[in-house]
């Protein structure tokens, strides 16, 4: 019901998003098709991400894995085929989107019910119970608020560089994507910490937490440092899968944001790492501050420098929100895994 509700609120809402946002003209046909369709398609995001997460619960982290990688093949083969085979053009690629995202979302409902048999509910379960429903509400509002704090900033941020014209804005996007993807790892040592924190904290253990918070950093530094080292070597080329070589300025441009971030990893890799481990350990309104923090220097970013700066100001964004949030979360993580 809630991912209905936002779906149909956020639909309403599509064109005063992209004013607020200041989207050029020349794109904000384009960019209102495929926001209202992504924004349509928030109820097949919301049951993939909570049946995955049901099924990493009951300690099965690869079937979702594996769901979310044929759904990521289903959508690059749907791009295709809508946009170019069909000629349905932005449209083609949010329908892609969504129709993928479903798609895992059926796929993991089909699994959890065959697979695991405490899932397989009687009439009795069904039942309505207000006592849980505040339980998961004190759990899960604050790691809501954080994520709408995060997107809060991030809006600031790319509002900022939309105000710097449709090269900044090609160039944003180009590497946000590849971003996207290279950070991938580091969400995932983020969301392993989580569970491993949550079932050591249940059993009583916090001091294996800090062990696994240890081994995280370490496997993390090492990703970090690798791929940055890649970047700094490959960006370009990784570039070409987005924008054409003739578009000098923003291919420029596009290199410059990966080489800063990918610099900035660690302090990514950090932030995710601590912040859910807090998580797992049931202080999520610690991690909600964590998000204002990111919220804050994001703001801070796109009123000082940016217009200082220009695009530049654009690229140090995250890794300035990345340091603020560490600030917050460093002493944040010593408290709660010792308690």
């Amino acid at each position: 019901m809630m991912s209905i509700v936002v779906a149909v609120i956020t639909g309403l809402l599509c064109g005063f998003i992209l004013r607020t946002m200041q989207t050029p003209e020349n794109i904000f046909e384009g960019a209102y098709i495929y926001l209202l369709i992504t924004f349509i398609g928030v109820p097949c995001t919301f049951f993939y991400n909570l049946l995955s997460c049901i099924i990493r619960a009951l300690g099965d982290s690869k079937t979702p894995f594996w769901f979310l990688l044929l759904s990521t093949v289903l959508n690059i083969v749907l791009d295709l085929f809508f946009i170019i085979s069909l000629g349905w053009g932005v449209a083609g690629a949010g329908i892609a989107t969504v129709f993928s995202q479903g798609f895992s979302a059926v796929l993991c409902y089909v699994y959890m019910y065959r697979k695991f048999d405490i899932l397989k509910t009687e009439p009795s379960d069904r039942i309505f119970r207000k006592n849980l429903a505040r339980q998961l509400l004190s759990i899960g509002v604050p790691m809501g608020l954080q994520f709408s704090i995060t997107a809060i900033g991030s809006i600031m941020l790319q509002s900022a560089n939309n105000a710097l014209g449709t090269a900044c804005v090609a160039a944003f996007t180009a590497a946000m994507r590849i971003k996207m993807f290279v950070m991938c790892p580091l969400d995932a040592l983020g969301m392993a910490m989580a569970t491993y924190s949550g079932q050591n904290y249940g059993a009583g253990k916090p001091e294996r937490i800090w062990m696994g918070i240890k081994s995280a950093t370490l496997m993390m530094v090492v990703y970090s440092v690798a791929i940055a080292i890649v970047m700094w070597g490959l960006a370009d080329k990784f570039t070409l899968l987005f924008i054409s070589p003739d578009e000098t300025e923003i291919m420029k441009d596009t290199v410059l944001f990966l080489h800063i971030n990918t610099s900035f990893f660690i302090l990514l890799g950090l932030l995710s790492i601590l912040r859910y481990s807090i998580q797992g350990v049931g202080y999520t309104r610690l991690s909600m501050f964590s998000g204002v923090a990111e919220m804050v220097a994001r703001v801070l970013v796109s009123l000082i420098l940016v217009p200082a700066l220009g695009f530049l100001g654009v690229c140090l964004g995250d890794p300035t929100a990345w340091l603020f949030a560490n600030l917050f979360l460093i002493p944040a993580s010593s408290t709660c895994t010792a308690s």
